[in-house]
Protein backbone atom coordinates (compact mmCIF):
# COMPACT_ATOMS: atom_id res chain seq x y z
CA UNK A 1 0.00 0.00 0.00
CA UNK A 2 1.34 3.41 -0.97
CA UNK A 3 2.40 5.70 1.84
CA UNK A 4 -0.01 8.45 0.73
CA UNK A 5 -2.95 6.05 1.04
CA UNK A 6 -1.65 4.80 4.39
CA UNK A 7 -1.44 8.37 5.71
CA UNK A 8 -4.93 9.17 4.38
CA UNK A 9 -6.46 6.07 5.97
CA UNK A 10 -4.67 6.70 9.26
CA UNK A 11 -5.71 10.35 9.29
CA UNK A 12 -9.32 9.54 8.41
CA UNK A 13 -9.43 6.77 11.02
CA UNK A 14 -8.26 9.16 13.73
CA UNK A 15 -10.64 11.92 12.64
CA UNK A 16 -13.47 9.42 12.23
CA UNK A 17 -12.99 7.95 15.70
CA UNK A 18 -12.73 11.41 17.25
CA UNK A 19 -15.83 12.60 15.38
CA UNK A 20 -17.76 9.46 16.32
CA UNK A 21 -16.83 9.87 19.97
CA UNK A 22 -17.77 13.54 20.04
CA UNK A 23 -21.00 13.00 18.12
CA UNK A 24 -21.93 10.09 20.34
CA UNK A 25 -21.32 12.23 23.45
CA UNK A 26 -23.27 15.18 22.04
CA UNK A 27 -26.20 13.06 20.87
CA UNK A 28 -26.39 11.17 24.16
CA UNK A 29 -26.13 14.39 26.18
CA UNK A 30 -28.90 16.19 24.31
CA UNK A 31 -31.73 14.17 25.87
CA UNK A 32 -30.62 14.46 29.52
CA UNK A 33 -29.72 18.09 28.91
CA UNK A 34 -33.20 18.87 27.68
CA UNK A 35 -34.72 16.95 30.60
CA UNK A 36 -32.62 18.90 33.07
CA UNK A 37 -33.76 22.14 31.45
CA UNK A 38 -37.37 20.98 31.60
CA UNK A 39 -37.01 20.07 35.29
CA UNK A 40 -35.48 23.46 36.05
CA UNK A 41 -38.46 25.16 34.37
CA UNK A 42 -40.93 23.00 36.27
CA UNK A 43 -39.22 23.86 39.57
CA UNK A 44 -39.65 27.59 38.88
CA UNK A 45 -43.24 27.14 37.77
CA UNK A 46 -44.22 24.97 40.75
CA UNK A 47 -42.75 27.35 43.31
CA UNK A 48 -44.40 30.41 41.74
CA UNK A 49 -47.81 28.71 41.58
CA UNK A 50 -47.46 27.33 45.12
CA UNK A 51 -46.97 30.84 46.42
CA UNK A 52 -49.93 32.04 44.36
CA UNK A 53 -52.41 29.54 45.89
CA UNK A 54 -51.04 29.54 49.46
CA UNK A 55 -53.73 31.91 50.83
CA UNK A 56 -56.57 29.98 49.17
CA UNK A 57 -55.34 26.64 50.52
CA UNK A 58 -55.03 28.15 53.98
CA UNK A 59 -58.53 29.63 53.89
CA UNK A 60 -60.11 26.61 52.19
CA UNK A 61 -61.19 28.65 49.18
CA UNK A 62 -59.03 26.86 46.59
CA UNK A 63 -61.89 26.47 44.12
CA UNK A 64 -62.30 30.23 43.99
CA UNK A 65 -58.62 30.86 43.26
CA UNK A 66 -57.53 32.45 39.96
CA UNK A 67 -55.33 29.44 39.20
CA UNK A 68 -58.14 26.90 39.46
CA UNK A 69 -60.50 29.08 37.50
CA UNK A 70 -57.89 29.63 34.82
CA UNK A 71 -57.26 25.90 34.38
CA UNK A 72 -60.91 25.13 33.48
CA UNK A 73 -60.90 24.65 29.71
CA UNK A 74 -57.24 24.87 28.82
CA UNK A 75 -56.69 27.58 26.25
CA UNK A 76 -55.25 26.79 22.83
CA UNK A 77 -51.72 27.99 22.00
CA UNK A 78 -50.34 29.07 18.63
CA UNK A 79 -46.56 29.18 18.77
CA UNK A 80 -43.63 28.03 16.64
CA UNK A 81 -40.56 27.34 18.72
CA UNK A 82 -37.38 26.84 16.72
CA UNK A 83 -39.26 25.12 13.94
CA UNK A 84 -41.58 23.07 16.23
CA UNK A 85 -45.30 23.98 16.32
CA UNK A 86 -47.02 24.14 19.73
CA UNK A 87 -50.87 24.24 19.89
CA UNK A 88 -51.84 23.14 23.44
CA UNK A 89 -50.74 23.54 27.05
CA UNK A 90 -49.01 20.39 28.18
CA UNK A 91 -48.84 21.08 31.95
CA UNK A 92 -50.82 19.16 34.56
CA UNK A 93 -51.20 20.70 38.03
CA UNK A 94 -52.22 18.87 41.18
CA UNK A 95 -52.63 20.34 44.68
CA UNK A 96 -52.73 18.24 47.85
CA UNK A 97 -53.29 19.10 51.50
CA UNK A 98 -50.73 18.52 54.21
CA UNK A 99 -51.72 14.82 54.33
CA UNK A 100 -51.19 14.24 50.63
CA UNK A 101 -54.88 14.11 49.65
CA UNK A 102 -55.53 15.62 46.21
CA UNK A 103 -57.57 18.82 46.48
CA UNK A 104 -57.26 19.86 42.83
CA UNK A 105 -56.31 18.09 39.59
CA UNK A 106 -56.22 20.14 36.37
CA UNK A 107 -57.16 16.95 34.50
CA UNK A 108 -60.13 16.43 36.87
CA UNK A 109 -59.47 12.71 37.47
CA UNK A 110 -57.60 12.18 40.77
CA UNK A 111 -59.37 14.58 43.21
CA UNK A 112 -59.64 12.93 46.61
CA UNK A 113 -56.94 10.35 45.98
CA UNK A 114 -54.04 9.84 48.35
CA UNK A 115 -50.75 11.00 46.81
CA UNK A 116 -48.83 10.92 50.04
CA UNK A 117 -46.73 7.95 48.94
CA UNK A 118 -45.74 9.48 45.61
CA UNK A 119 -42.12 10.58 45.79
CA UNK A 120 -42.75 14.17 44.77
CA UNK A 121 -45.43 14.73 47.45
CA UNK A 122 -43.83 12.55 50.12
CA UNK A 123 -40.43 14.27 49.96
CA UNK A 124 -41.91 17.75 49.79
CA UNK A 125 -44.10 17.14 52.84
CA UNK A 126 -40.94 16.08 54.68
CA UNK A 127 -39.16 19.30 53.82
CA UNK A 128 -36.91 18.14 50.92
CA UNK A 129 -36.95 18.61 47.16
CA UNK A 130 -39.60 16.36 45.66
CA UNK A 131 -39.62 15.13 42.07
CA UNK A 132 -40.32 11.92 40.19
CA UNK A 133 -40.53 10.53 36.65
CA UNK A 134 -43.22 7.89 35.99
CA UNK A 135 -43.81 5.91 32.79
CA UNK A 136 -47.33 5.49 31.48
CA UNK A 137 -46.09 2.30 29.80
CA UNK A 138 -43.39 0.55 31.88
CA UNK A 139 -41.70 -0.65 28.67
CA UNK A 140 -41.70 2.67 26.81
CA UNK A 141 -39.45 5.46 28.00
CA UNK A 142 -41.17 7.95 25.71
CA UNK A 143 -44.33 7.74 27.92
CA UNK A 144 -42.48 9.18 30.91
CA UNK A 145 -44.04 12.12 32.75
CA UNK A 146 -41.94 14.40 34.94
CA UNK A 147 -43.50 15.58 38.22
CA UNK A 148 -41.92 18.42 40.19
CA UNK A 149 -43.44 19.53 43.51
CA UNK A 150 -43.19 22.67 45.63
CA UNK A 151 -44.42 23.21 49.21
CA UNK A 152 -47.42 25.45 49.90
CA UNK A 153 -46.42 27.41 52.97
CA UNK A 154 -48.19 29.26 55.73
CA UNK A 155 -45.26 31.19 57.11
CA UNK A 156 -42.80 28.29 57.61
CA UNK A 157 -45.42 25.55 57.94
CA UNK A 158 -46.17 23.21 55.02
CA UNK A 159 -49.94 23.18 54.49
CA UNK A 160 -49.95 21.46 51.09
CA UNK A 161 -48.06 20.47 47.98
CA UNK A 162 -48.40 21.77 44.40
CA UNK A 163 -47.07 19.47 41.70
CA UNK A 164 -46.51 20.50 38.08
CA UNK A 165 -46.28 17.62 35.61
CA UNK A 166 -45.25 17.54 31.97
CA UNK A 167 -44.87 14.57 29.57
CA UNK A 168 -41.33 13.99 28.31
CA UNK A 169 -42.80 13.38 24.85
CA UNK A 170 -43.58 17.10 24.54
CA UNK A 171 -39.87 17.91 24.37
CA UNK A 172 -38.93 14.96 22.13
CA UNK A 173 -39.30 17.04 18.92
CA UNK A 174 -36.68 19.44 20.27
CA UNK A 175 -34.41 16.54 21.25
CA UNK A 176 -34.71 14.89 17.85
CA UNK A 177 -34.22 18.18 16.04
CA UNK A 178 -31.05 18.89 18.00
CA UNK A 179 -29.75 15.36 17.45
CA UNK A 180 -30.50 15.62 13.73
CA UNK A 181 -28.62 18.91 13.44
CA UNK A 182 -25.66 17.47 15.35
CA UNK A 183 -25.56 14.45 13.04
CA UNK A 184 -25.80 16.68 9.96
CA UNK A 185 -22.93 18.83 11.23
CA UNK A 186 -21.03 15.64 11.99
CA UNK A 187 -21.44 14.42 8.41
CA UNK A 188 -20.22 17.80 7.14
CA UNK A 189 -17.28 17.58 9.54
CA UNK A 190 -16.33 14.10 8.33
CA UNK A 191 -16.70 15.12 4.67
CA UNK A 192 -14.58 18.23 5.25
CA UNK A 193 -12.00 16.16 7.11
CA UNK A 194 -11.91 13.67 4.25
CA UNK A 195 -11.35 16.45 1.70
CA UNK A 196 -8.61 17.98 3.85
CA UNK A 197 -7.07 14.53 4.29
CA UNK A 198 -7.20 13.89 0.55
CA UNK A 199 -5.56 17.24 -0.18
CA UNK A 200 -2.86 16.64 2.43
CA UNK A 201 -2.25 13.05 1.27
CA UNK A 202 -2.08 14.21 -2.37
CA UNK A 203 0.41 16.94 -1.49
CA UNK A 204 2.57 14.58 0.54
CA UNK A 205 2.42 11.65 -1.90
CA UNK A 206 3.12 14.03 -4.82
CA UNK A 207 6.33 15.20 -3.15
CA UNK A 208 7.32 11.66 -2.22
CA UNK A 209 6.54 10.44 -5.75
CA UNK A 210 8.78 13.16 -7.20
CA UNK A 211 11.56 12.16 -4.83
CA UNK A 212 11.06 8.46 -5.59
CA UNK A 213 11.13 9.06 -9.35
CA UNK A 214 14.29 11.10 -8.95
CA UNK A 215 15.95 8.36 -6.87
CA UNK A 216 14.97 5.68 -9.42
CA UNK A 217 16.31 7.81 -12.28
CA UNK A 218 19.59 8.29 -10.40
CA UNK A 219 19.76 4.54 -9.75
CA UNK A 220 19.39 3.77 -13.46
CA UNK A 221 22.00 6.39 -14.41
CA UNK A 222 19.61 8.78 -16.17
CA UNK A 223 20.28 12.48 -16.50
CA UNK A 224 17.76 14.12 -14.21
CA UNK A 225 17.73 17.26 -12.08
CA UNK A 226 16.36 17.38 -8.56
CA UNK A 227 12.66 18.39 -8.83
CA UNK A 228 11.21 21.26 -6.85
CA UNK A 229 10.21 19.86 -3.49
CA UNK A 230 9.77 23.03 -1.43
CA UNK A 231 11.40 24.04 1.83
CA UNK A 232 9.85 21.31 3.96
CA UNK A 233 11.29 18.03 5.25
CA UNK A 234 10.80 16.32 1.87
CA UNK A 235 12.72 19.12 0.17
CA UNK A 236 15.51 18.85 2.73
CA UNK A 237 15.66 15.09 2.16
CA UNK A 238 15.82 15.62 -1.60
CA UNK A 239 18.63 18.14 -1.29
CA UNK A 240 20.54 15.80 1.01
CA UNK A 241 20.08 12.99 -1.53
CA UNK A 242 21.30 15.27 -4.33
CA UNK A 243 24.35 16.27 -2.31
CA UNK A 244 25.14 12.66 -1.49
CA UNK A 245 24.67 11.71 -5.13
CA UNK A 246 27.06 14.41 -6.32
CA UNK A 247 29.72 13.37 -3.83
CA UNK A 248 29.43 9.66 -4.59
CA UNK A 249 29.23 10.16 -8.35
CA UNK A 250 32.10 12.65 -8.27
CA UNK A 251 34.34 10.26 -6.34
CA UNK A 252 33.46 7.30 -8.58
CA UNK A 253 33.73 9.43 -11.71
CA UNK A 254 37.19 10.76 -10.82
CA UNK A 255 38.47 7.28 -9.98
CA UNK A 256 37.17 5.83 -13.24
CA UNK A 257 38.36 8.82 -15.25
CA UNK A 258 41.89 8.73 -13.84
CA UNK A 259 42.11 4.99 -14.47
CA UNK A 260 40.95 5.19 -18.09
CA UNK A 261 42.95 8.35 -18.85
CA UNK A 262 46.13 6.83 -17.47
CA UNK A 263 45.50 3.72 -19.55
CA UNK A 264 44.87 5.67 -22.76
CA UNK A 265 47.87 7.97 -22.29
CA UNK A 266 50.28 5.09 -21.77
CA UNK A 267 50.57 4.37 -25.49
CA UNK A 268 51.40 7.91 -26.76
CA UNK A 269 53.68 8.57 -23.79
CA UNK A 270 55.55 5.34 -24.44
CA UNK A 271 55.86 6.20 -28.13
CA UNK A 272 57.19 9.69 -27.34
CA UNK A 273 59.59 8.28 -24.76
CA UNK A 274 60.91 5.67 -27.19
CA UNK A 275 61.34 8.10 -30.06
CA UNK A 276 63.07 10.65 -27.78
CA UNK A 277 65.53 8.03 -26.52
CA UNK A 278 66.33 6.89 -30.06
CA UNK A 279 67.02 10.48 -31.10
CA UNK A 280 70.08 10.43 -28.80
CA UNK A 281 71.74 7.91 -31.08
CA UNK A 282 73.48 8.50 -34.37
CA UNK A 283 71.06 8.16 -37.31
CA UNK A 284 70.36 9.50 -40.74
CA UNK A 285 68.47 12.70 -41.35
CA UNK A 286 65.48 10.79 -42.74
CA UNK A 287 65.28 8.58 -39.64
CA UNK A 288 65.57 11.59 -37.34
CA UNK A 289 62.73 13.32 -39.21
CA UNK A 290 60.60 10.18 -38.92
CA UNK A 291 61.07 9.99 -35.15
CA UNK A 292 60.36 13.72 -34.75
CA UNK A 293 57.20 13.30 -36.80
CA UNK A 294 56.14 10.42 -34.56
CA UNK A 295 56.71 12.55 -31.42
CA UNK A 296 54.58 15.37 -32.86
CA UNK A 297 51.82 12.99 -33.93
CA UNK A 298 51.69 11.31 -30.52
CA UNK A 299 51.71 14.70 -28.79
CA UNK A 300 48.82 15.79 -31.03
CA UNK A 301 47.05 12.57 -30.17
CA UNK A 302 47.41 13.34 -26.45
CA UNK A 303 46.11 16.88 -26.96
CA UNK A 304 43.15 15.63 -28.97
CA UNK A 305 42.43 12.99 -26.36
CA UNK A 306 42.50 15.50 -23.49
CA UNK A 307 40.41 18.09 -25.38
CA UNK A 308 37.72 15.57 -26.25
CA UNK A 309 37.77 14.15 -22.75
CA UNK A 310 37.24 17.62 -21.29
CA UNK A 311 34.28 18.15 -23.64
CA UNK A 312 32.82 14.80 -22.59
CA UNK A 313 33.30 15.61 -18.90
CA UNK A 314 31.49 18.91 -19.38
CA UNK A 315 28.35 17.25 -20.77
CA UNK A 316 28.48 14.20 -18.50
CA UNK A 317 28.36 16.35 -15.36
CA UNK A 318 25.36 18.35 -16.62
CA UNK A 319 21.96 17.13 -15.43
CA UNK A 320 20.06 19.64 -17.55
CA UNK A 321 20.65 22.38 -20.09
CA UNK A 322 21.23 25.78 -18.53
CA UNK A 323 19.74 27.68 -21.50
CA UNK A 324 17.34 26.38 -24.15
CA UNK A 325 16.46 28.10 -27.41
CA UNK A 326 14.36 27.18 -30.42
CA UNK A 327 16.66 25.77 -33.12
CA UNK A 328 15.51 25.52 -36.77
CA UNK A 329 16.58 21.98 -37.75
CA UNK A 330 17.16 22.90 -41.41
CA UNK A 331 19.60 25.65 -40.42
CA UNK A 332 21.36 23.30 -37.99
CA UNK A 333 21.85 20.63 -40.68
CA UNK A 334 23.20 23.22 -43.15
CA UNK A 335 25.76 24.34 -40.52
CA UNK A 336 26.88 20.75 -39.91
CA UNK A 337 27.24 20.20 -43.66
CA UNK A 338 29.36 23.36 -43.94
CA UNK A 339 31.59 22.14 -41.06
CA UNK A 340 32.21 18.84 -42.89
CA UNK A 341 32.42 20.27 -46.41
CA UNK A 342 36.21 19.87 -46.70
CA UNK A 343 36.12 16.28 -45.45
CA UNK A 344 33.24 15.42 -47.82
CA UNK A 345 35.12 16.90 -50.75
CA UNK A 346 38.37 15.10 -49.87
CA UNK A 347 36.66 11.71 -50.29
CA UNK A 348 34.27 12.84 -53.03
CA UNK A 349 31.30 11.82 -50.87
CA UNK A 350 27.84 13.14 -51.63
CA UNK A 351 25.55 14.14 -48.75
CA UNK A 352 21.91 13.45 -49.60
CA UNK A 353 19.69 15.56 -47.29
CA UNK A 354 15.96 15.21 -46.76
CA UNK A 355 15.06 17.85 -44.16
CA UNK A 356 11.75 19.50 -43.32
CA UNK A 357 11.16 22.66 -41.35
CA UNK A 358 11.05 21.70 -37.66
CA UNK A 359 12.21 23.46 -34.51
CA UNK A 360 14.10 21.81 -31.66
CA UNK A 361 14.38 23.19 -28.15
CA UNK A 362 17.93 22.98 -26.84
CA UNK A 363 21.55 24.07 -27.14
CA UNK A 364 22.47 24.76 -30.79
CA UNK A 365 26.26 24.54 -30.23
CA UNK A 366 26.11 21.14 -28.51
CA UNK A 367 23.74 19.70 -31.12
CA UNK A 368 25.91 21.03 -33.95
CA UNK A 369 28.97 19.38 -32.42
CA UNK A 370 27.14 16.08 -31.74
CA UNK A 371 25.59 15.74 -35.21
CA UNK A 372 28.92 16.80 -36.68
CA UNK A 373 30.65 13.93 -34.83
CA UNK A 374 28.14 11.46 -36.32
CA UNK A 375 28.60 12.84 -39.82
CA UNK A 376 32.41 12.68 -39.37
CA UNK A 377 32.11 8.98 -38.48
CA UNK A 378 29.83 8.32 -41.46
CA UNK A 379 32.38 9.97 -43.78
CA UNK A 380 35.30 8.06 -42.22
CA UNK A 381 33.64 4.67 -42.73
CA UNK A 382 32.27 5.46 -46.22
CA UNK A 383 34.27 4.51 -49.34
CA UNK A 384 35.58 7.24 -51.65
CA UNK A 385 32.86 8.49 -53.97
CA UNK A 386 30.20 7.07 -51.66
CA UNK A 387 26.88 8.43 -50.39
CA UNK A 388 25.76 9.54 -46.94
CA UNK A 389 22.05 10.18 -46.21
CA UNK A 390 20.73 12.58 -43.59
CA UNK A 391 16.95 12.42 -43.12
CA UNK A 392 14.73 14.33 -40.72
CA UNK A 393 11.28 12.83 -40.15
CA UNK A 394 8.28 13.63 -37.94
CA UNK A 395 7.29 10.77 -35.66
CA UNK A 396 4.21 11.22 -33.45
CA UNK A 397 5.13 13.76 -30.79
CA UNK A 398 8.79 13.63 -31.73
CA UNK A 399 11.42 14.14 -34.39
CA UNK A 400 13.71 11.48 -35.89
CA UNK A 401 17.09 12.32 -37.42
CA UNK A 402 18.77 9.49 -39.37
CA UNK A 403 22.35 9.37 -40.64
CA UNK A 404 23.04 6.42 -42.95
CA UNK A 405 26.36 5.50 -44.58
CA UNK A 406 27.25 2.67 -46.95
CA UNK A 407 30.45 1.54 -45.32
CA UNK A 408 31.42 -1.81 -43.79
CA UNK A 409 28.96 -1.55 -40.88
CA UNK A 410 29.61 -2.46 -37.24
CA UNK A 411 30.76 -5.98 -36.28
CA UNK A 412 28.32 -7.85 -34.05
CA UNK A 413 30.79 -8.01 -31.18
CA UNK A 414 31.06 -4.19 -31.14
CA UNK A 415 27.37 -3.24 -31.32
CA UNK A 416 26.96 -3.18 -27.52
CA UNK A 417 30.25 -1.37 -26.90
CA UNK A 418 30.17 1.60 -29.26
CA UNK A 419 29.11 4.01 -26.49
CA UNK A 420 31.89 2.93 -24.11
CA UNK A 421 34.47 5.56 -23.30
CA UNK A 422 37.73 5.11 -25.31
CA UNK A 423 36.28 2.21 -27.34
CA UNK A 424 36.70 2.66 -31.08
CA UNK A 425 36.90 0.66 -34.30
CA UNK A 426 39.68 1.06 -36.82
CA UNK A 427 38.79 3.17 -39.86
CA UNK A 428 39.19 1.66 -43.36
CA UNK A 429 42.53 3.52 -43.60
CA UNK A 430 43.73 1.89 -40.36
CA UNK A 431 43.41 5.02 -38.19
CA UNK A 432 41.63 4.92 -34.82
CA UNK A 433 39.74 7.67 -33.05
CA UNK A 434 39.89 8.60 -29.38
CA UNK A 435 36.74 6.60 -28.66
CA UNK A 436 35.13 9.65 -27.02
CA UNK A 437 32.96 10.91 -29.88
CA UNK A 438 29.95 8.61 -29.48
CA UNK A 439 29.86 8.89 -25.67
CA UNK A 440 29.83 12.67 -26.14
CA UNK A 441 26.98 12.43 -28.67
CA UNK A 442 24.93 10.20 -26.36
CA UNK A 443 25.31 12.62 -23.44
CA UNK A 444 24.25 15.58 -25.60
CA UNK A 445 21.17 13.71 -26.86
CA UNK A 446 20.20 12.71 -23.30
CA UNK A 447 20.53 16.34 -22.19
CA UNK A 448 17.95 17.21 -24.85
CA UNK A 449 15.54 14.54 -23.58
CA UNK A 450 16.17 12.37 -26.65
CA UNK A 451 17.43 8.89 -27.42
CA UNK A 452 20.09 7.48 -29.74
CA UNK A 453 20.46 4.06 -31.32
CA UNK A 454 23.07 2.63 -33.71
CA UNK A 455 22.79 -0.45 -35.86
CA UNK A 456 23.58 -1.88 -39.25
CA UNK A 457 21.41 -0.87 -42.18
CA UNK A 458 19.60 -3.52 -44.22
CA UNK A 459 21.32 -2.29 -47.41
CA UNK A 460 24.76 -2.27 -45.81
CA UNK A 461 26.58 0.33 -43.75
CA UNK A 462 25.54 1.93 -40.47
CA UNK A 463 22.35 3.72 -39.46
CA UNK A 464 22.33 6.15 -36.52
CA UNK A 465 18.88 7.18 -35.30
CA UNK A 466 18.28 10.19 -33.06
CA UNK A 467 14.86 10.86 -31.53
CA UNK A 468 13.95 14.25 -30.04
CA UNK A 469 10.70 15.39 -28.41
CA UNK A 470 9.00 18.27 -30.22
CA UNK A 471 8.50 21.35 -27.97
Amino acid sequence: MKIGLQILLGYFLIVGLAAWFLLNVFVEEVKPGVRDTLEDTLVDTANLLAKEVADNVKSGTLQQSALVNGMHGKPNVAATINGVNKQTLDYRITITDDHGIVLFDSNGQDVGKDYSRWNDVYRTLHGTYGARSTRGDPNDDSTSVMHVAAPILDNAKIIGVLTVSKPISTVQPFVKRSQRKILQRGVVLLASSLLIGLAFAFWLSRGLHKLQSYALSVETGQKVALPRLGNNEIGALGRALESMRNKLEGKEYVEELMHTLAHELKSPIAAIQGSAELLREEMSKEERQSFLKNILEQNQRQKQLIDKLLSLIAVEKQQQLAVKTLIPIRKLVDQVEADCATKLASKDIKLNKNVFDFDLLGDALLLRQAIGNLLDNAIDFSPNGGLVKLDVQASGQGLNLLIIDHGTGIPDYAIDRVFERFYSLARPNGAKSTGLGLPFVREVILLHGGTISIGNHADGGTCVSLHFPIP
